[in-house]
Formats: C-alpha cells, structure tokens, sequence
C-alpha cells in the first residue's frame, strides 16, 4: 500500500470517526498490524528483551504506587535537567541498544520503539522518552492489561515537529510459559508502509 493510498484511507477513517463510524478505523489499524507481524514479531520475544523484563519485574515487585511515581518523576526531572543518570543507564543496556538497531534497520518505518515491565516501568527504549512509567496510558493497559496475544494500534498522528503521520502500536510480551510479562510500543511512520 502506498504512503499516498493510507494518507488517504486515515483522511477517511477520521472524516468517518468523527461521525461515528467507528469501522472506518481499520483503514491504518490493518497495515501497522500486518507491519507488526511480518517485521516485528520476530525479534519481540528476543532472550534479551525477555530475560530484562523478568529481571526487572523480580526487581520492581515490592514497588508501592507511591514507589513507581516517584521513580516517574525522578525520570522527567532528568528529562529536564542536566543530571540524567537513571536515563542514561536504561539508554545503555542491551535492550535499548537491540530496540536502536532494530530501529534504524527499518529504514525509517520505525520512529521509536520501547519496553515496559508488567508496572509499564520503562526496561529499554531506542531513544528518550518523556516518562518513565506507561501503566496509566492506553498503550500500557490496552496491550499489557488485555493480556497475552494482545495488540493496540493507537490513533493516527501527525507529528508537529516531523510532519510524519504515525500511530503507536503496542502487544503484550510473554515469556517461554506464555504469560504476560510485559508490553512493547511501536510507533509505526504510516507514510512508508
């Protein structure tokens, strides 16, 4: 499907949205998820991406509500600031750098992508996010919350700042049993599938 044929499919989806014709969505929903199975499921559930969220989920288990904010907060302080060691050290696992070469290997499909624990506590990421903590957001409980198999493609959007139009897509990550033990976000450049 052409960048020119989705743009105009997502036109439609959003003329046909706003007046209540909620099918009209499956316009973009159906090539970010056709996306998502034939270039991104096969190096989802990598050992890497796995074994961090486990390790992590062990790690943050006794975490308090209280607990998981303020870890949110310390974050967006560093997004802010010149200090940005809690930043820098999940830019620096290996699960941020496989997100990163996944990332840049998908020729500009792929405009960012990131991990979440089952608290949607960030575990690797290709690039910043402005927060920390993605368990009160769509894209956490929709996908995580929904559980094992799930999939949420997210509205489309144009980005301001990039003029591209995108959606976020976000799936549940099992570990070898098939339980959920985390969710991944996609965001997905519409004009390149």
């Amino acid at each position: 499907m052409t960048s020119r044929k989705i743009a105009v499919l997502v036109a439609s989806a959003a003329i046909f949205l706003s007046a209540g014709i909620a099918s009209a969505e499956e316009a973009y929903v159906a090539p970010v998820k056709d996306y998502l199975e034939t270039n991104v499921k096969s190096w989802i559930n990598d050992p890497v991406i796995i074994e961090a969220i486990k390790a992590q989920n062990a790690k943050n288990a006794a975490l308090s509500q209280a607990d998981v904010e303020a870890l949110d907060q310390k974050w967006r302080a560093e997004v802010e600031g010149s200090d940005r060691a809690m930043i820098d050290g999940v830019l620096a696992n290996p699960v941020s750098a496989l997100l990163k070469a996944k990332q840049e290997a998908s020729g500009g499909t792929i405009t960012e992508v990131f991990v979440m624990d089952a608290k949607g506590l960030n575990v690797g990421q290709n690039d910043v996010t402005s927060d920390y903590w993605q368990g009160d957001e769509d894209k956490f409980q929709k996908s995580f919350g929904a559980g094992a198999g799930a999939i949420f493609v997210d509205e489309a959007e144009k980005d301001e700042s990039t003029q591209i139009l995108q959606s976020q897509a976000s799936v549940t990550i099992v570990d070898e049993t098939g339980a959920p033990i985390g969710a991944a976000t996609i965001g997905i450049n519409l004009d390149s599938l």
